[in-house]
């Protein structure tokens, strides 16, 4: 080691920074980088979501039309036919309620579950959900099982 190749540890050098507003002798003063007028330029500028320079933003040109009802309950669906795949996987014997859709993953903790009818089901099962289409009913019941409604 020589005095030619000492360096400062790696990352202790905060270096090249613009210090920027600290006089016109550092060579970064007058409008420190802001360039001339404009709001951009001021102090405490802070540019609103959506802004778009003065042109009418997206959310305002964007024409609105109909309704949304702010009671509406949104189901998870889940098929006869997944059912069916849970009982050959062997992941399920007797018995599905939330917990189990849940721990396999077909809905969330707190979703609204409704059983529909697509595919068949062959396996006699208990199962409890909040809502159940006709179809799907019919087909539990066929199979000899049982349809809860939460």
């Amino acid at each position: 080691m020589e005095l030619n190749n000492l360096k400062p540890a790696k990352g202790s050098v905060q270096g090249n920074n613009k210090r920027v507003g600290r006089g016109e002798g550092s060579g970064k003063g007058g409008t420190a980088t802001r360039g001339h007028k404009g709001a951009k330029s001021r102090s405490g500028y802070s540019k609103k979501i959506g802004f778009e320079g003065g042109q009418m933003p997206l959310q305002r040109r964007v024409p609105k039309f109909g309704f949304t009802n702010i009671n509406r309950k949104e189901y998870q669906g889940v098929n006869l036919d997944t059912l069916q795949k849970l009982v050959d996987d062997g992941k399920i014997t007797d018995s599905i309620d939330m917990d189990t859709l849940v721990e396999n993953r077909l809905a969330r903790k707190n979703e609204l579950v409704k059983i529909l009818g697509r595919g068949e089901l062959k396996a006699k099962l208990k199962v409890s959900a909040h809502k159940f289409t006709a179809s799907a009913q019919k087909a539990i019941e066929a199979a000899g099982g049982e349809a809860i409604t939460l």
